[in-house]
């Protein structure tokens, strides 16, 4: 759904980039409070994550496809201000370095994509936890309902700035109806990729999972016929925590995302994504802009002057992944070592 340059006018596209920088700069201030030695490299990882599957394009219907989202997963996994922070960076990355989404629409794609993805997703999520027995299952099946109405959420934010600056005169009945019943069927499938992915995590690392925080009971004994909480074990050192509860996960979750990207994206679907195929069909196009970008050595994921095209894909991926851990990585350190004593105070407050 990366909405390309000429989709939006320009003054609608400027109010959406006021409203993604301001939801970023809120995200970052509410990122100190999700983000500890533990979080910041997951972070940085789930970006590059979510980087590596949205290359992974599924087909949906005939002649169009759908890729992830990722607003959902994001939340779910590292909080909701970080995953807008996720999906910004993400979003960052492609449009300077791949030629993908519009750098005049880059507000529009952080709102559509960003915002109204993980903070239908993370509310939806969190109502349903609510009221769902605890547990893993419980949690997973939350985070699959999540996800599949994050997408056709977007698809209608995205339907209402084009109803206010879309720069081609279509009726914005068939516009909607077009986006929300498309993305309906994308939407299955972001379940699904987030639904395993949060599922898959849970299962080794529930800990590191900041919408299943508390799901672990306590160890119980059973000392003459009751059940007693066992005793704490001595705390380890906080560094020690952090390379133990990171290491592993780091290394692995780095390599899936390398794979995906470096070698399952050839056998991505070639057809046109949802918002591609309506603007097509409904002539949204007509006046789409050459990309910024176009001239990058790695426009449309490939790198330049490389003829085979596995090789040039795969290169593209890999380097994408690295990239983006990389920016991500930087970005969440320096708003978790930025966080206030304010912040540190309310966090130690929240777990007493």
């Amino acid at each position: 759904m990366h909405v390309p340059d000429g989709f939006i006018n320009a003054p609608v596209s400027a109010v959406a980039g006021v409203v993604a920088a301001g939801a970023v700069a809120v995200s970052l201030r509410g990122a100190r409070r999700e983000l500890d030695d533990r979080t910041a490299p997951l972070a940085g990882l789930v970006a590059a994550f979510v980087f590596a599957v949205q290359m992974l394009n599924f087909p949906v219907a005939a002649g169009t496809s759908g890729h992830l989202l990722g607003g959902a997963l994001a939340a779910i996994l590292v909080g909701p201000f970080t995953g807008v922070l996720c999906i910004a960076v993400v979003l960052l990355m492609q449009g300077i370095l791949f030629a993908d989404g519009g750098l005049t629409a880059l507000g529009v794609n952080i709102t559509v994509m960003g915002v109204v993805t993980v903070v239908v997703a993370y509310a939806l999520f969190r109502g349903l936890t609510r009221v769902l027995p605890r547990g893993r299952h419980s949690t997973t099946a939350a985070a699959f309902v999540a996800a599949l109405v994050s997408v056709p959420a977007a698809a209608v934010a995205f339907t209402l700035i084009y109803a206010v600056g879309g720069t081609t005169d279509v009726p914005i009945g068939k516009v909607f109806t077009a986006m929300v019943g498309v993305h309906l069927l994308i939407g299955i499938g972001e379940a699904v990729i987030t639904a395993l992915t949060v599922g898959a995590v849970i299962a080794v690392r529930p800990d590191l999972v900041h919408g299943a925080r508390g799901l672990a009971a306590p160890l119980k004994l059973r000392v003459d016929g009751e059940l007693v909480d066992a005793p704490a074990a001595p705390a380890p050192s906080p560094a020690l925590v952090a390379a133990r509860s990171t290491r592993k996960v780091w290394a692995t979750g780095l390599a899936a995302a390398l794979v995906l990207a470096g070698f399952v994206s050839f056998y991505a679907s070639a057809s046109p994504d949802g918002l591609e195929k309506v603007a097509a069909d409904k002539g949204i196009d007509e006046k789409v802009e050459e990309h910024g970008a176009a001239d990058s050595p790695l426009a449309d994921y490939g790198v330049k002057d490389i003829s085979d095209a596995r090789l040039s894909g795969g290169l593209a991926g890999v380097i994408g992944v690295g990239v983006t851990v990389a920016v991500g990585t930087g970005v969440f350190w320096v708003a978790r070592k930025r966080r206030t004593p304010e912040t540190t105070e309310d966090r130690t407050t929240e777990a007493v």
